[in-house]
């Protein structure tokens, strides 16, 4: 048996303070003994309720362990995996990766990446044809992929499309003023300064 201090059980409240002085407190739902590492779950920093942050705390750059509430009873069992939807959400990420690297090996613009993504955000059936952007087999958006790029048969996918893309450029816009202004802002500060 592990000395006191060496192991951790699953479900104990536990207080650390690491070498920068942080203190992080939270059940521990992990401890791997070789590597020192102890996961805890601690109250969710949205502030979201049922939500948790899970932190993975490196015992190697923690000047105090303290417990606060040792759990001596075996813990509950683990939540059953979905692993079709795990299985299914790896596929689609997979998807979406092989989508943009095919973008980028096609020399599309950044703006056109750019774009893709906010339209996928939207509307899942969006796909690279070289480097047009097709929606929902209806709409391409050739380069470079302003509103009057938008071609397809009159109606409301194509209606419903033009409408992301003017969004998206004003929405681009409005960050280049954003930024804009904050680096101005910025400027007359250190000028103030000087």
């Amino acid at each position: 048996m592990a000395a006191p201090g060496e192991y951790f059980s699953v479900g104990s409240q536990v207080s650390c303070r690491t070498c920068q002085e942080q203190r992080l407190q939270g059940e521990v739902v992990a401890f791997d003994y070789p590597s020192k590492m102890l996961a805890l779950k601690c109250p969710s920093s949205s502030g979201k309720p049922n939500h948790a942050d899970i932190l993975l705390v490196n015992l190697q750059y923690v000047s105090e362990v303290e417990i606060i509430n040792d759990r001596t009873e075996t813990p509950p069992p683990l939540a059953s995996l979905n692993v079709s939807k795990l299985a299914n959400k790896a596929r689609t990420e997979k998807e979406e990766k092989m989508s943009q690297a095919y973008a980028i090996s096609a020399g599309v613009s950044l703006e056109g990446q750019q774009l893709f993504q906010t339209i996928h955000k939207t509307i899942k059936d969006c796909k690279w044809q070289e480097k047009n952007i097709v929606v929902m087999e209806d709409v391409v958006i050739a380069p470079p992929y302003q509103v009057e790029n938008c071609k397809g048969k009159e109606g409301s996918a194509l209606s419903h499309v033009r409408k992301i893309v003017e969004k998206h450029f004003r929405d681009v816009e409005s960050q280049k003023v954003m930024q804009g202004s904050q680096a101005q802002q910025t400027q007359k500060e250190a000028s103030l300064s000087s």
